[in-house]
C-alpha cells in the first residue's frame, strides 16, 4: 500500500498545467458504447477511475487505442451486456454504461455501484429516466436489469424531481438513440454535462439546451466519426489555487476556464485572495492570511461539494470562525477527524461544520477516507510543521493526475513510498 510523505513549511513557486477533467472524461468514455464509429478523444487524464472505466468498456466490446492522453475508441459490436460487480464496485461512474447499453442493445445488466463512502447516492433517478424512455427495470442479486421493447426506447418528457449529474448524463445518452423527442427538465447544469453534449453533438446527436435546466434531444439512427478534446478539470484548478493560498505562494496555473470556477473565485476574493487572470491562466499572488468564510455547498453554479474539504482546510488557517454547510452528501465530513489530528479545531453538528481559524498544523500520520478528503490532507501537510504521512492514497490517484509531481516541481517536499519497503 502506497503513502505520501510531505515535509511541510515550503513556499511554492512556478507553473502548474491542469489535466483533463475526470468527471467529464468518464461519461464520454461511456458514450463510446453508443456508436460503431471511431471516437478520437484527447486530454484524457491518467487516473485510477479512468483505468477502471477503460477496463469496463473494453469488457463490453470497445476497442481502444492509446497514446499518452489520447484515445481512439471504436465499438463495432457489443460483446457483453453485463457490467459485473468486480468492475463496477470500484467506481460509481460505471453505472453510466446503463443508458448507452440499453439504448443501443435494448438490454443492460449493471451491478449496483460502489465508489467513495460519502453517502448513499442512490440510483433511483437514473432508473426513473430509463423507465420514462420505455424501459422495464428489474433487480436480481445486486444487479439492475433493464430491457426495452422490440422497437427500442422512445423519447419522452423526463421531469427530474431533484438535480442529479449522473442521472442527467445517463438520460442524455439513452435519449440520443431513442425514437422521437426527449425533453429533460431540471437537468444538471455542470460544465461536464455540456462537454458530454458537445462530444455527442460532434458524433451527430441532436441536442439543444446543454448547460440549462431544459435539454431537448431528437433521436438519431447513425453516428459520425469524431474528434473531441476533454475540458480541463475545474476541481483540480481550484485545489491548486487553494494550495497557493494556504502556502502564501505565487503560482501560475495554466489551461484554466474562468467561467467554470466563477463562484469559487468570488469566494476567494471575499476571503482576500489576490489573483490575475491572464489569457487561459490564473496567477495567484503571494498574499497574507485570508479571512473567514460562510458557505453552503450547492449544485452548479453554486459552491461545489467536491471543494468543500479543500476550502475547510484553508479556513483552518484563516482569520476568525468559518461555517460550512454540506447540502449535497450526508457523510462528507470524514476528513474532519484527520484534520483535527493535524491540529485543526473543527466541530461538526449534523451537516454543518464550524471551523475555528488561526490554527497551526503539526505533522502526523493520517489516513485518507475518500478522494477529496485525501487532497485536503495534502493541503494541510504542505504547511504543517514537520512531516505528515498520508496513508491510503489510492483515493487521491482516483482523481488527481500526478499531483505529487506537480507540487514537487513547484518546490514542495513531497514523496511517495510503499509500506514494507
Amino acid at each position: 500500500m502506497e503513502y505520501i510523505e510531505i515535509d511541510g513549511g515550503r513556499e511554492l513557486a512556478g507553473e502548474i498545467e491542469l489535466s483533463g477533467s475526470k468527471n467529464s472524461a468518464l461519461p464520454i468514455l461511456a458514450c463510446s458504447l453508443l456508436s460503431d464509429k471511431p471516437i478520437n478523444l484527447s486530454n484524457v487524464p491518467d487516473l485510477l477511475d479512468i483505468k477502471s472505466m477503460i477496463n469496463l468498456i473494453e469488457s463490453l466490446g470497445v476497442n481502444i487505442g492509446k497514446k499518452n492522453n489520447n484515445y481512439i475508441l471504436e465499438t463495432k459490436k457489443i460483446l457483453s451486456h453485463e457490467a459485473n460487480y468486480n468492475l463496477v464496485r470500484k467506481m460509481r461512474a460505471s453505472f453510466l454504461t446503463l443508458g448507452p447499453l440499453l439504448a443501443r442493445e435494448g438490454f443492460a445488466k449493471i451491478s449496483l455501484p460502489g465508489g467513495c463512502a460519502i453517502g448513499s447516492r442512490p440510483v433511483d433517478l437514473h432508473l426513473y429516466a430509463m423507465k420514462k424512455l420505455g424501459a422495464n427495470i428489474d433487480f436480481s442479486d445486486g444487479y439492475v436489469i433493464a430491457k426495452s421493447n422490440r422497437k427500442g426506447l422512445v423519447g419522452n418528457k423526463i421531469d427530474f424531481p431533484k438535480i442529479s449529474v449522473g442521472a442527467t448524463e445517463n438520460a442524455i445518452m439513452a435519449a440520443v438513440l431513442a425514437k422521437g423527442e426527449t425533453l429533460i427538465n431540471n437537468a444538471a447544469l455542470e460544465p461536464e454535462i455540456v462537454d458530454l453534449c458537445n462530444c455527442l453533438t460532434s458524433m451527430g446527436a441532436k441536442i439543444e439546451g446543454a448547460g440549462t435546466s431544459k435539454i431537448r434531444i431528437e433521436g438519431i439512427d447513425v453516428f459520425l466519426n469524431t474528434f473531441h478534446q476533454v475540458i480541463t478539470d475545474r476541481i483540480e484548478a481550484c485545489t491548486f489555487i487553494i494550495a497557493a493560498a494556504i502556502t502564501h505562494s505565487s503560482l501560475l496555473i495554466k489551461r484554466i476556464n474562468y467561467d467554470h470556477i466563477a463562484k469559487f473565485l468570488e469566494i476567494m476574493e471575499e476571503m482576500g485572495l489576490e489573483f490575475k487572470l491572464i489569457n487561459e491562466a490564473i496567477f495567484i499572488e503571494k498574499g497574507k492570511k485570508l479571512s473567514s468564510i460562510s458557505i453552503k455547498t450547492k449544485e452548479y453554479p453554486g459552491f461545489p461539494t467536491d471543494l468543500q474539504a479543500q476550502l475547510m482546510t484553508l479556513a483552518c488557517v484563516s482569520n476568525g470562525k468559518s461555517y460550512i454547510e454540506e447540502s449535497i452528501f450526508e457523510n462528507r465530513f470524514m476528513h474532519v477527524p484527520e484534520l483535527n489530528r493535524l491540529g485543526a479545531d473543527i466541530q461538526v453538528k449534523g451537516n454543518n461544520a464550524i471551523i475555528n481559524g488561526n490554527c497551526s498544523f503539526i505533522g502526523a500520520e493520517v489516513m485518507a477516507t475518500d478522494l477529496r478528503a485525501s487532497v485536503s490532507l495534502i493541503l494541510a501537510a504542505l504547511i504543517a510543521k514537520g512531516k505528515t504521512k498520508i496513508n491510503r492514497i489510492y483515493h487521491l490517484d482516483r482523481g488527481y493526475e500526478n499531483i505529487d509531481y506537480k507540487l514537487s516541481t513547484c518546490g514542495a517536499a513531497i514523496k511517495r513510498g510503499k509500506h514494507g519497503n
